[in-house]
């Protein structure tokens, strides 16, 4: 078998947004209040769009009072704050120097927006890095479906099952396998203990492996 494109999942997989997006709603359940949001109730949203209503579960807890614009805005601002921490994952530079000197095709599937993905990735100038984008909207359904997967191995003519997909969330994982690639899960804090069992490969970290090492287990 030959792989012929790497497909990249974008958060928690080539930044970690999870952890910010995480404690800044974390925070809120507790300036609300709340018992704490757990990492098996964010599981639902993790790699997915509206895996988990969010504002009806502080609704419904909050034994303070509650303003859903001045949450949403205090949350996005704290959002913005730890994203600006965070930096490319360990390894992925070096898998997307490796794949394009292999002649892999390279594109990214995620469940988020179009604009979100983008403009992190020219924050960390790894936009000219891939061929195509392959985003929720527009028609494209967010994962466990197949839609982003497939629509980025249409985009850069690449058969799903010649494409190797790079994945950090059980939704994810779930995702690829339906649209028929390989998989490889790489977790991060937060989706290290869910059930991504379904990947041909698992590895604690992309900089602990090189491409062609894992490329060699499918020959």
């Amino acid at each position: 078998m030959t792989i012929e494109a790497l497909v990249f999942d974008f958060d928690g997989l080539i930044l970690d947004t999870e952890g910010p997006v995480f404690t800044a709603w974390r925070e809120e359940f507790e300036a609300h209040g709340c018992p704490p949001l757990t990492i098996e109730e964010w599981a639902a949203e993790i790699g997915t769009t509206g895996g988990l209503d969010l504002v009806e579960l502080i609704r419904a807890r909050a034994t303070r009072p509650f303003d859903e614009d001045a949450m949403h805005a205090r949350r996005r601002v704290r959002r913005d704050e730890l994203l600006t921490l965070e930096t490319t994952r360990p390894g992925v530079h070096q898998w997307l120097d490796d794949a394009d000197a292999l002649g892999l095709a390279l594109a990214v599937a995620s469940s988020s927006p179009l604009e979100w993905v983008e403009s992190h990735l020219e924050r960390l100038r790894l936009r000219h890095r891939f061929a195509f984008l392959a985003c929720y909207g527009d028609g494209i359904a967010g994962k466990p479906e197949p839609d982003t997967y497939l629509a980025a191995c249409a985009a850069i003519g690449v058969d799903p099952g010649a494409a190797l997909a790079i994945e950090d969330s059980p939704h994810g994982v779930a995702a690829a396998k339906a649209a028929g690639l390989w998989c490889v899960a790489v977790p991060h804090e937060i989706t290290e203990r869910l059930d991504l069992s379904r990947a041909d490969v698992r590895l604690r970290s992309l900089a602990d492996t090189t491409l062609r090492e894992v490329l060699d287990r499918f020959d």
